[in-house]
């Protein structure tokens, strides 16, 4: 190793390494230039500088009325500072020396050999582990916080830490310490017009590329199992699949996907599409597809995605195929919108949904995860100021705010191949998904962020209206079939089994491995994660587990066979355009295309 590392050094032209550098160095005075000018006459909030200054003010205000705490914790630190002090010290010498801080076997930042390998980087990765572990240690031993703010102070703290790991510096990775001298500092170049692309993508703000765009196309690679639009409001278009049996199951299944993100989760490419996988299976498959708004939807609220979207999609499915009956499917915030539409329609006295699906979705939010931290009175008054001013929540505000609960994945990590390496993102169908971000409607999104996670609203009997009528979630009747995953950071598992428990009728909770969206789209050849399975479903959601039966595998045929004793026997196949709706234009639709990034 150490002689292909000298033969690579002799290889080097200083005097090319040096024209390089003094490129780089140009271009980043350009960049920096560029970047300032594109703020002129831009006003930069000072709202979340302040709502975390006031954070911090409060927990040092605490560390310093225990210093005896704050004392010992220093005191820890030091002996093991000193501690690998030595070890280092050992290394240096030849000596085979145990460590005294290791990353945790699934953090990929340290991969490469020379973390191991060499003295000088081992140390810098231990110190950086040690430091890590005596913040996290201070900041979560402090006494005298609520519960809230303790959750808020740790997330911030570790954004801080992520983002100084010293894998984010070209001076401190080997990694990118070696490609930059074995590309004679090319790498660093590329990455700079790497950073220039994002910034003109994001109009000023960095978009990071996460997979290359222009690898997949909606319609051509995503998105591709045959169907047409059969109908269409101003908030989304009603998508029908073409049968691929010759019989079908009598009852027809209708997806409400989350708006936050496009449908075509469920229909990436033919290997990993649920819709697909339905389809072949038997079953009338139709899905809403919501449209990617703009300022003229700012007005639209939470009911109109339901009287829009899943009451017209019901009247859609009812006149394409003539049953007046069907089972509903809602994913994530469509799960929520779910629970709602069912006790709307419950109200109503409306009794065409024969079952219900959820797929990590909450109904209680007094546990929501992680986003809880953004939630909060002052920082909930200033969002909605912002999104008043221009009409809606923009996609890339939500998906940065959706990265930064997974900051060492879904941003450091794609900041160093980027633009240290001065890489190319891999084609990837996932994460060109979840890069194409939708805008959220002002007033829509004002009300389910105050009424769900701040007010929790829908768990109590009447306490949400809508289209007039007060909503009661328990007394949903219909049978209902949960699945969530065990690693979900945006809707736990824990709060989704409550949730579950707020609605009458027979229910069944499945718990998926992998988390918010890999423990969803699991088909079955992959014979990945396994999930959890328990006929009953007591108070305590970790007794629920305690006796659960662990299977292998997908839970996709788990679910297929439940949702096989709801279909109602079978009928001849049916399709798009064969009943009372006349097909508007071929699947995916042209809402799932628009984009606004």
């Amino acid at each position: 190793m150490a002689e292909n590392r000298t033969d690579t050094a002799a290889e080097v032209d200083p005097e090319e390494l040096a024209r390089s550098l003094s490129q780089i160095a140009e271009k980043s005075q350009q960049l920096v230039k560029d970047f300032l000018a594109r703020q002129e006459g831009q006003q930069l909030s000072m709202d979340d500088a302040l709502h975390m200054s006031r954070l911090f003010q409060d927990l040092y205000s605490r560390l310093m009325a225990d210093p005896v705490g704050l004392a010992q914790a220093q005191m820890a630190f030091w002996q093991d500072y000193m501690a690998l002090m030595q070890s280092t010290t050992l290394r240096m010498w030849g000596l085979e020396a145990p460590p005294v801080r290791e990353p945790d076997p699934k953090d990929k930042r340290f991969k490469h050999e020379s973390w191991e390998e060499s003295p000088v980087f081992d140390f810098l990765k231990q110190s950086y582990l040690l430091t890590a572990d005596y913040i996290h240690h201070t900041v979560k031993n402090v006494e005298g916080l609520d519960e809230k703010t303790e959750r808020k102070i740790d997330f911030y703290t570790r954004q801080y830490i992520d983002a100084m790991s010293p894998s984010n510096f070209l001076a401190t990775n080997p990694e990118v310490l070696q490609k930059t001298i074995e590309t004679r500092g090319q790498n660093l170049l590329r990455g700079l017009n790497n950073l220039l692309e994002d910034l003109e993508r994001g109009g000023g703000k960095l978009n990071i590329r996460m997979t290359d765009p222009e690898a997949f196309e909606v319609g051509r690679d995503l998105a591709v199992t045959p169907g047409k639009v059969v109908a269409e409001t101003d908030l989304a278009q009603v998508i029908q699949y073409a049968p691929a049996t010759e019989e079908v199951a009598r009852r027809p299944v209708l997806f409400i996907p989350p708006w936050i993100n496009k449908f075509y989760i469920l229909d990436l490419r033919p290997k990993n599409s649920l819709i697909r996988y339905l389809v072949e299976n038997g079953q009338t498959v139709f899905t809403i597809s919501w449209r990617n708004p703009d300022e003229s939807l700012a007005d639209k609220e939470f009911e109109d995605y339901m009287l829009e979207g899943v009451c017209a999609a019901m009247k859609a499915v009812e006149e394409s195929t003539g049953e007046s009956d069907m089972n509903v499917v809602g994913y994530c915030l469509g799960g929520t919108l779910l629970a709602a539409t069912l006790a709307y329609l419950k109200a109503k006295g409306d009794e065409r949904v024969h079952s219900a699906t959820f797929f990590t979705a909450l109904i209680d939010f007094e546990q929501p995860g992680e986003l809880e931290v953004f939630i909060d009175e002052e920082q909930l008054s200033t969002l909605e100021r912002q999104m008043d001013e221009v009409g809606y929540l923009p996609g890339q505000q939500m998906a940065a705010t959706m990265s930064s609960l997974r900051a060492n994945d879904l941003i450091w990590s794609f900041f160093v191949n980027n633009y240290l390496q001065g890489e190319d993102p891999f084609p990837f169908d996932l994460l060109y998904w979840n890069q194409d971000s939708t805008n959220m409607p002002a007033k829509m999104h004002a009300f389910y962020l105050r009424k769900m996670y701040l007010e929790n609203k829908l768990r109590e009997p009447g306490g949400i209206t809508l289209d007039g009528v007060p909503i009661d979630v328990s007394s949903v009747d219909v049978p209902a079939y949960f699945i969530s995953a065990k690693e979900d950071h945006i809707a736990p598992w824990k709060a989704t089994y409550q949730g579950a428990r707020l609605l009458g009728g027979s229910k069944k909770f499945v718990l998926g491995g992998s988390g918010h969206i890999a423990g969803i789209i699991n088909p079955p050849e992959k014979n990945k994660y396994g999930y959890w399975t328990n006929r009953n479903m007591p108070a305590d959601s970790e007794q629920w587990l305690e006796n659960a039966d662990y299977h292998e595998g997908s839970w996709w045929p788990d679910w297929l066979r439940w949702l096989s004793q709801k279909s109602g026997g079978k009928v001849p196949a049916r399709s798009p355009g064969g009943g009372r709706l006349t097909p508007i234009e071929d699947a995916p639709g042209r809402y799932v295309k628009a984009r606004h990034d």
